[in-house]
């Protein structure tokens, strides 16, 4: 499923992993799911990535949220790199499962090919992509970074939990929110509906335009 992208349901994918054989949509089954490919075993931005998820797996785990890694290597690889990762990061267990997609063809499937990288026979490596997918698995959002930047898992967190308050409560998160912030109502809710969805009340901002299109609330 090349150009996978937001709003694309993702394939069934059935493979091996650190955790025994999965299937990709009983993995994900009703749940919130955050998979997120690597371009391999012992390296280093790698290993720093993977150790990071594995602190914030506790944050993951309180709203309910699945996490599955991939890197374009074996299953036994996969273990004996845990043991780093581990090291690395102390106090963090990797229990999450990470899939083998040695024959690479799992990576161009969900769409997380770099362009650029290639392993020393010539084959593709996995860009650092990470996907978050809902219970209807569709993705809904993605992150594309090329192998040279390791991403903040805080914005990762920052970004879910955008999407998960969008999802209850119809709303949507202006630039830099962080939870506890205002929210946006959206253009398509009128005045008439915000009133009965938003019944503690919400502030318009005043424009040049005089459009009332920027509406911020709480929730």
């Amino acid at each position: 499923m090349p150009g996978l992208t937001i709003g694309d349901t993702i394939p069934n994918i059935e493979a091996d992993s650190s955790h025994g054989r999965i299937n990709l949509h009983g993995h994900v089954d009703n749940s919130w799911t955050i998979i997120f490919s690597h371009p391999g075993d012992f390296t280093p931005v790698c290993t720093t990535e993977l150790g990071k998820m594995a602190a914030y797996a506790k944050e993951f785990e309180k709203r309910g949220v699945k996490l599955l890694g991939i890197s374009c290597d074996d299953v036994n690889s996969h273990k004996e790199w845990i043991k780093d990762i581990e090291a690395y990061t102390p106090g963090s267990n990797v229990t999450y499962p990470i899939l083998a997609d040695p024959n690479r063809e799992i990576i161009q499937q969900l769409n997380m090919v770099d362009p650029d990288l290639k392993d020393n026979q010539g084959k593709p490596l996995p860009s650092r992509a990470l996907h978050i997918v809902g219970p209807d698995k569709r993705v809904k959002l993605s992150f594309l970074y090329p192998g040279t930047t390791g991403r903040n898992m805080d914005e990762v967190l920052r970004a879910l939990d955008s999407l998960l308050l969008a999802a209850k409560h119809k709303v949507a998160t202006p630039a830099n929110w962080n939870p506890g912030d205002r929210v946006v109502i959206p253009p398509n809710v009128s005045e008439e509906e915000a009133k009965k969805m938003f019944p503690q009340g919400y502030q318009t901002v005043d424009l040049p335009s005089g459009k009332p299109y920027l509406r911020f609330t709480k929730v």
